[in-house]
């Protein structure tokens, strides 16, 4: 697996990616995933990092994104990662979430929180593996394509704490 920034060229590759999550996942995500502008407008912009995962034949498995708020919570930065339905529980979630909070730490977060719909048992047990703690739980906050409502829970993870661990075990030397 290869985690990169995407190009203009990798517009089609996303949207065929996209495309293959399913329509009942999609409904949660923030973004327009299958409109081509969109997609467009994320590989050109300075807002914000952006990853792919691709898988050896060069077929993209996964994105990230980490999106720095704006104003009093500009030292926050929101996380969004899809993976593959097909390549769910092979590692490339927690590979692009440790590129989130390398991004992290490199564009000068000190918290990133990312929004989990609470069904999502598989995503919840990753982000708290990788430290991330829940913050909130919002009950009947969101409301799926077919008109029920799901609870949304709130993850955080707090960058500088674990950057200053990571560089008393000397992790960060090996990262770098």
């Amino acid at each position: 697996m290869q985690v990169r920034k995407p190009s203009e060229q990798d517009v089609d590759g996303l949207l065929e990616f996209f495309a293959r999550v399913p329509e009942s996942e999609r409904t949660f995500f923030k973004e327009q995933l299958l409109d081509r502008a969109a997609v467009e407008g994320w590989v050109t912009s300075d807002r914000g990092r952006r990853a792919l995962a691709q898988d050896d034949d060069g077929t993209v498995i996964g994105y990230a994104a980490v999106i720095p708020l704006t104003g009093w919570s500009d030292h926050v930065g929101d996380v969004r990662l899809v993976v593959d339905p097909a390549r769910r529980g092979q590692g490339v979630g927690r590979g692009l979430a440790r590129w989130a909070l390398l991004q992290a730490v490199d564009c000068g977060l000190s918290k990133l929180t990312v929004e989990v719909v609470a069904e999502q048992d598989g995503a919840v047990a990753m982000f708290t593996g990788l430290g991330f703690q829940a913050e909130g739980l919002f009950r009947d906050h969101v409301r799926d394509r077919g008109g029920e409502l799901r609870d949304l829970i709130v993850l955080s993870h707090s960058v500088n704490d674990a950057w200053a661990a990571m560089e008393t075990a000397g992790i960060d030397d090996a990262l770098a």
